[in-house]
């Protein structure tokens, strides 16, 4: 794994993560399910056009998206509080080889874990306590942590400053984790060609 001096979300993070398929956007190569996403193919365009214009392609940042950020400090340490467990934040991680990365949200390092957290709206978040397990959604991004950091498994924390907090403890798919990895590299191989193939 190779990890960025930078902090999460400064403007040289930002430089690094332009052209890189990233783990936030694995469930557009795959789906939860484990089969090739049927989005692979705008993503790539996004990020080939990433690579040539050194531009990043427009994101609209959604109410829940702020909402994430705002709220990310305050989870950590309510996290920390109520597990005993602490976390450390960390750059964005690329895979030794391959152009493809993540964004931890903190590194267990005494446990050789990834952290992810996610904060919610409230209906949103009834629904996972509801459910008690790792979002569907998230197993894109989640296996995707475990395969580029390596790291044994994750927590996946899901905060509301009005709810009660949810803590899963996910464990590597190693299955997923091939299929993914399979995906991505083939995905990482044509945006390297077509990048190379459209610039002017």
């Amino acid at each position: 794994m190779r990890v960025s001096k930078y902090e999460q979300r400064s403007d040289e993070w930002f430089a690094e993560r332009l052209g890189v398929p990233s783990a936030s956007n694995f469930h557009r190569i795959i789906t939860p399910t484990g089969k090739p996403s049927s989005q692979v193919d705008s993503y790539i365009n996004e990020l080939v056009a990433e690579r040539i214009t050194g531009q990043k392609t427009f994101v609209k940042v959604t109410d829940a998206m702020q909402r994430g950020v705002e709220l990310e400090a305050e989870a950590r340490d309510y996290f920390e509080f109520i597990s005993g467990i602490d976390s450390k934040e960390i750059g964005f991680c690329k895979h030794d080889t391959l152009e493809v990365g993540c964004s931890p949200d903190g590194i267990v390092e005494d446990e050789n874990a990834v952290l992810e957290i996610k904060c919610p709206v409230q209906t949103t978040m009834v629904q996972y306590l509801r459910d008690d397990i790792l979002p569907a959604k998230y197993i894109p991004q989640v296996q995707g942590q475990l395969w580029i950091t390596e790291c044994s498994h994750a927590y996946f924390f899901a905060y509301h400053p009005e709810m009660k907090s949810l803590i899963v403890r996910v464990e590597r798919d190693e299955k997923y984790i091939k299929a993914l990895a399979d995906l991505a590299e083939k995905a990482s191989e044509q945006i390297a060609i077509l990048t190379e193939d459209f610039k002017r």
